[in-house]
Order: structure tokens, then C-alpha cells, then sequence
């Protein structure tokens, strides 16, 4: 149903703005670039600027965590330190928060705002949180169609089999379903860090909280974009075989 709907919008895009392969390419995938760019540069400035901002409260990354864990209940997640730059992740398969060197014992309000970011993935995955579900249920599926999606819409295209095309393109599309199902993910693992930051009085008020609070919107748009680059290639294969098969 989904990629019926956008195959028929790739064929009225392909009627407006026609079938070369250059030119969708730039259309449809150049602004989503352009603010993938635009994203990066600006967690790397906001992430810098309150990286030399330092918490009154004096808590750490990694304690900061703790007390996001301890305000949802939760008692078997360990939090560990791991190498690498912005590399802070959440593991659930082994119950574990990794925060990066610059994260785990700084006192910076970056620090502080990432570390319960992902303390904020532990209480989800904790509350049996929807989205999240989701997104591991389809994770198996996206890996294949990131590896054999566009191989297989090829193939099918050569051998001038359209139901190969079709099973090819959507195998692909779940790479953007899985970037749309990520994002309302991230964006309440924030949502919760920053309530427990604000109910504890983690961070004060007026320039600390706001300082987190723009760090980590400052990384949801990169999952926004991450969407908008997925949706721009899909749009553009759906283009250009609808293209070649009016050929």
C-alpha cells in the first residue's frame, strides 16, 4: 500500500521533473545532504560550546546516568566506560550504557545531557516502550534491504520482472521506515532525560538545562535528516525504474 502510494508519486515526479538520473539525484537527494551537513555542524557546535560549560551540581556523566536509572526504577543496567568520541550508545542485549571519555567523567553540561539521553533508551526499553519495539522488530528486515534491496529491483529489471522490482524496492523501503521509527525513538529518550533532569535539579534552570536541551535537539535533527536522505533515494528509484519501464 505505502510503496504503491510512492510509486505513484514517483511517477508524477518523473513526469515533472523527468527521468535523469543526475538531476533526481541532486533534486531529490541534494537538500537532504545539505541539511545532513547543516545537522552535523550543529551538534559538533553545540556539543563543543556546552562541553565548556560545567554543571554547578559537579555530577559526572556516568552519575548523571545513575540517577536517571534510579528515577525510573531501574536496577540491573550497568553504566561503563567505552573509547571513541561521541560514541555513547546503549546496549540491551547486555543491559549496559557505555558513555565515551568525554562523557563518563566530565562534568560539562554536554556531559551531563547525553549520558541521561541514553539512560533515557535503558527506561525504554524497561517500559516495554512502543516505538522501540517496533524498530528491533524491523531491524532484521532493514539490514537485508539495506544489502540485497537494490540488487534484487536491479535484477528484476533486467530479467524484466516486475514483481522482483517491487519486492527489491521494498525490501529498500524499510531502511526509511526504520529512519521514521528511530526518530520518535530518540526524540522521547531526550523528552524523558530531560524530565528527570528538570525534576531533580540536575542541571539549573535557566542556562544548563537550556544548554542539554539544545545538545540534544541539536542530534535529533541528524536523525531527521538521516529520514530525509532515506525518503530522497527511495523517491529517486522510484523514479527512475518507473522511468525505464515507460521506456
Amino acid at each position: 500500500m505505502v510503496l504503491s502510494v510512492m510509486r505513484s508519486v514517483g511517477e508524477a515526479l518523473g513526469d515533472r521533473l523527468g527521468y535523469n538520473s543526475l538531476w533526481l539525484y541532486i533534486v531529490l537527494v541534494g537538500p537532504a545532504l545539505i541539511l545532513t551537513i547543516a545537522a552535523q555542524i550543529w551538534v559538533k557546535n553545540a556539543y563543543a560550546k556546552m562541553s565548556r560549560m560545567y554543571s554547578k551540581s559537579g555530577y559526572s556523566g556516568a552519575y548523571a546516568a545513575t540517577q536517571v536509572l534510579r528515577y525510573y526504577g531501574i536496577t540491573d543496567v550497568r553504566i561503563e566506560q567505552c573509547s571513541g568520541n561521541l560514541s555513547d550508545h546503549y546496549d540491551p542485549k547486555n543491559n549496559v550504557i557505555r558513555l565515551s571519555e568525554g562523557v563518563y567523567s566530565s562534568t560539562s553540561v554536554a556531559a551531563i545531557g547525553i549520558a541521561c539521553h541514553e539512560a533515557g533508551h535503558a527506561a525504554q526499553y524497561a517500559n516495554s516502550y512502543l516505538p522501540i519495539r517496533v524498530r528491533n522488530a524491523i531491524l532484521p528486515v532493514t539490514k537485508i534491504g539495506s544489502y540485497a534491496g537494490i540488487p534484487l529491483a536491479m535484477l528484476g529489471f533486467f530479467i524484466g520482472w516486475d514483481p522482483l522490482v517491487t519486492v527489491g524496492l521494498l525490501l529498500y523501503s524499510f531502511i526509511m521506515i526504520f529512519q521514521l521509527v528511530t526518530l520518535p525513538v530518540e526524540i522521547d529518550a531526550s523528552r524523558r532525560a530531560l524530565k528527570v533532569i528538570d525534576s531533580i535539579g540536575m542541571l539549573s534552570r535557566e542556562d544548563e538545562y537550556g544548554g542539554a536541551k539544545k545538545v540534544l535537539t541539536a542530534a535529533a535533527m541528524t536523525y531527521v535528516a538521516s529520514l530525509a536522505v532515506s525518503l530522497g533515494n527511495l523517491l529517486r528509484l522510484l523514479v527512475l525504474f518507473s522511468g525505464r519501464k515507460r521506456d
